[in-house]
């Protein structure tokens, strides 16, 4: 049967009868700063250029991923915007039978230059990274002084239409963590998703300890004592509206709002509807596990895409069922998140 000729099938359920709908696509592992959690600043290789998957690839995968439950794609990378021709990718996508959400995790260097282009190509869902709102410590985060262009980027795609835009904040203990409540604020004055996020023992390991660790419920007693928090009326917590695993509140009269994503202390786990595919080609279905198909071996040997349908099957029903808070400080990680695709 070629995808072609399917028809969508009945919503995918894993063992631990969550339904898997979303894809995470890695495009590249390239990425045009080096943040200190992602990626170490020495010994670190590229994956070789001929291992990297094609559009062509990709677009066949995700075809092929729809059939099994997919309806959600989201580019990531590395950083997805050094890719050439992305806007041709999202396009592609964007077309797609059976694809109802497209969305895209970008640092926000290039995309003053490339909003416009990606929103007519059908991309207006964006998250951007944003540590800090302070060029030195921006600059120490992330070793490239291009706050100035994030933020531009940012304000291009407001005024295109980009809605939600969403703000993604790693919050590490004595590098960024008296920055809560700034970041916080921007939701008092623009209509944007403020996201907290827990540092995760993900990416640069020798970066990773306990001490860095500053929880979600930290930063929501910072920000609740400046004002307090409404929960928001968006619908339900995990996974609803585009939501995906943030936690939402907002400020009274706030045009946007505040999410925590608690990955460690408050693990969503449970409610987990994802599956990633890394940028060389193999499908990972849990960010912390190291246990990951390669489907791109499968694909370049010739397999029909009913072989390939089999393999997201399995990927999806091998799903692992999680962690416990207990299990991270034993965590050890096989790849940097750049390759992954968060």
């Amino acid at each position: 049967m070629s995808v072609g000729s399917a028809r969508k099938l009945e919503d995918m359920l894993d063992l631990y009868h969550r339904q898997i709908n979303y894809i995470r696509v890695s495009i590249t592992d390239k990425c045009n700063l080096r943040c200190i959690y992602c990626k170490p600043s020495q010994n670190f290789h590229q994956i070789e250029r001929s291992q990297i998957l094609s559009y062509e690839e990709i677009l066949r995968l995700i075809r092929v991923a729809v059939t099994c439950g997919i309806s959600k794609v989201r580019l990531t990378g590395g950083e997805p915007l050094v890719r050439r021709d992305l806007i041709n990718l999202v396009r592609s996508i964007s077309q797609l039978d059976g694809v109802r959400d497209i969305a895209l995790t970008t640092n926000g260097v290039l995309l003053d230059q490339m909003a416009q282009g990606l929103y007519e190509a059908g991309l207006h869902r964006i998250n951007v990274s944003l540590d800090s709102l302070n060029r030195e410590k921006y600059q120490n985060i992330t070793c490239r002084d291009q706050l100035d262009l994030v933020l531009q980027g940012i304000k291009k795609a407001q005024k295109i239409g980009f809605s939600p835009i969403k703000i993604n904040a790693v919050v590490i203990r004595g590098i960024n963590d008296d920055e809560v409540l700034d970041l916080a604020q921007l939701s008092l004055n623009y209509p944007f998703h403020i996201r907290f996020i827990e540092f995760m023992p993900i990416g640069n390991q020798k970066l990773w300890q306990d001490k860095h660790y500053f929880s979600c419920l930290e930063m929501k007693k910072i920000i609740t004592a400046y004002r307090p928090l409404i929960p928001s009326a968006s619908p339900g917590p995990h996974h609803s509206s585009g939501d995906g695993p943030a936690r939402l509140f907002e400020f009274e009269g706030a045009p946007g709002k505040i999410g925590f994503i608690s990955p460690l202390s408050n693990h969503f786990c449970s409610t987990c509807n994802r599956i990633r595919l890394t940028a060389d080609g193999r499908l990972r279905s849990c960010l912390f596990s190291n246990q990951e198909i390669d489907i791109k071996e499968a694909m370049r040997s010739g397999g029909s895409d009913e072989n390939l349908r089999q393999i997201f099957i399995k990927a999806i029903e091998n799903k692992p069922v999680g962690l416990d808070r207990s299990q991270f400080s034993s965590l050890k990680c096989n790849r940097f998140m750049n390759s992954i695709g968060g």
